[in-house]
């Protein structure tokens, strides 16, 4: 409750120095400051960015350090797929086959039901569930269809995104932070686990090495620009970006984060990531007076507990609710 006090003295005090000049870069200083002081006790390591839609005001902190982007990074994925249906590359309809093979482990809604061959969803399904559940047989089958991951970070690059990449196929990146021989199937997993069981309690553990490697990383300010992208209609189609917004906001994974402090029933769409020390939480958070902001929260090195962690990035998004609600009404 404390740092929510913080904030919301900071949020009028910003409305009434600056207003009507509310919106400057320079206001959110101070709150990015308060967050910091407070998460510093939860997580390892945090960076966040902010800007309220249609506003040119950017709330940052460690904004340009590079994270790993962990499942976040599917909404590039999502991005690259909906740029291909927009071209009519792709139909959200057409039928994808997932054979056993393809089946991963991790965030596995897929492998955990399907245990049969004779499986086909629709790109639109796949999609469902690479966000909403975070699967990782999904997220795979679709980085093909985007064209692999050159193709989705050489898309971002279109949009004019840096500090951004997509290197691995979650499977390759989940085989790795496990010391795996090869990418993390259900058929490799399960052989390497029998053998090594102690490998199942090291999932919330960080690994200093596997976040040095900068493959698949992202800073705070290049998701937000990304975000902002999907927002603006610059990503895709206006339909393509309904339809992806439509998505995340039946995201079932990482209630405890940017929703965590929350009031009951705000709208959030968003899209989380979790590997080893590292969660992470980006989307779009919808204020009481119909205005939205996007946010961009990483963590990494955190050696706290999961529920810390997650609070960490739910402070942050009660933080900058208050700020972005709370100064308005103080300018009214």
């Amino acid at each position: 409750m404390k740092l929510r006090n913080i904030i919301m003295a900071l949020a009028v005090s910003a409305a009434a120095i600056f207003s009507p000049a509310y919106g400057q870069t320079s206001d959110g200083k101070p709150v990015a400051a308060a967050i910091e002081q407070f998460a510093a006790k939860l997580v390892g390591r945090i960076g966040f960015a902010a800007q309220e839609i249609g506003s040119d005001e950017v709330i940052a902190l460690n904004g340009d350090e590079t994270f790993p982007m962990a499942s976040t990074y599917k909404v590039a994925i999502a991005t690259a797929i909906l740029d291909r249906v927009d071209r009519e590359e792709l139909s959200l309809d057409q039928m994808v086959e997932i054979t056993p093979d393809m089946m991963m482990i991790g965030d596995a809604a897929l492998s955990d039901t399907f245990v049969h061959p004779g499986l086909q969803l629709s790109v639109a399904n796949l999609m469902e569930i690479m966000i909403t559940e975070s699967d990782n047989t999904a997220t795979d089958t679709l980085m093909g269809q985007a064209g692999g991951p050159a193709a989705v970070t050489e898309n971002l690059r279109r949009l004019g995104i840096t500090d951004f990449r997509v290197d691995r196929l979650t499977g390759e990146i989940i085989g790795e932070f496990y010391g795996l021989p090869g990418p993390a199937t259900m058929k490799v997993a399960t052989e390497a686990f029998k053998a090594r069981p102690e490998l199942a309690t090291i999932v919330s553990d960080r690994n200093l090495d596997f976040e040095a490697d900068p493959r698949d990383h992202a800073t705070p300010l290049a998701m937000l620009k990304l975000l902002l992208a999907i927002d603006s209609g610059t990503a895709t189609s206006a339909e393509s970006r309904d339809f992806l917004i439509d998505v995340m906001s039946r995201t079932r994974t990482g209630a405890g984060r940017l929703k965590g402090l929350l009031p009951k029933g705000t709208p959030v769409a968003h899209k989380t990531g979790t590997i080893g020390g590292v969660a992470n939480d980006v989307g779009y958070i919808t204020l009481p007076d119909g205005r939205r902001f996007a946010i961009a929260v990483f963590t990494k090195s955190s050696e706290t507990s999961e529920a810390n962690r997650d609070r960490a990035i739910a402070e942050v998004a009660r933080s900058l609710y208050d700020y972005y609600y709370v100064g308005q009404m103080a300018k009214q």
